[in-house]
């Protein structure tokens, strides 16, 4: 199970959003060259977070992206499924019906009323880790951060989008 780096580069990029210069927004170049990733690329993380409605794009010389909702509003998971897709991880074939035993005379009717337990519990898994994601948001993650990164990481980073 992997996630793409597009998760990563849109929990990253959303820190940034948080208190954007004042006055302004900022936008996918600034973004992008801050990140060090193609602007073509975060684009595209982008278009999805505004069509899962995490972000709004405004338009104009100060345009840029900005929230849509409070940081402690947008979940881990929030970011996951705009990215990624809310398709479950694990995919059940059901292969236990392909079993060598039931060659001959098919799959019973009585096993195929039983749930797959394999998938069963895969599932109950995913549920887990999503449940977990959704209680990690934005606000927590900066908060974290502020405890552990040093306070010049943060107005280095205020300066470079102040300037941009």
């Amino acid at each position: 199970m992997q996630y793409s780096i597009g998760v990563e580069y849109a929990l990253h990029c959303l820190l940034y959003l948080i208190n954007p210069p004042t006055g302004s927004n900022i936008g996918i170049k600034e973004l992008a060259k801050f990140q060090g990733v193609s602007e073509t690329y975060l684009s595209k993380i982008f278009t999805k977070l505004t069509k899962a409605e995490i972000v709004s794009s405004i338009p104009g010389a100060k345009g840029g992206y900005q929230l849509t909702k409070r940081p402690e509003d947008i979940s881990f998971w929030d970011v996951v499924e705009a990215i990624e897709g809310s398709k479950p991880i694990f995919q059940c074939k059901n292969i236990r019906k392909n079993c060598f035993l039931y060659q001959d005379t098919g799959y019973p009717e009585c096993l195929a009323k039983i749930p797959c337990k394999i998938n069963v519990v895969m599932l109950e898994a995913e549920e887990h880790m999503r449940n977990y994601l959704k209680e990690k948001n934005l606000l927590w993650l900066m908060q974290d951060l502020e405890g552990i990164l040093p306070e010049k990481f943060f107005v280095e980073t205020k300066d470079f989008f102040n300037k941009s």
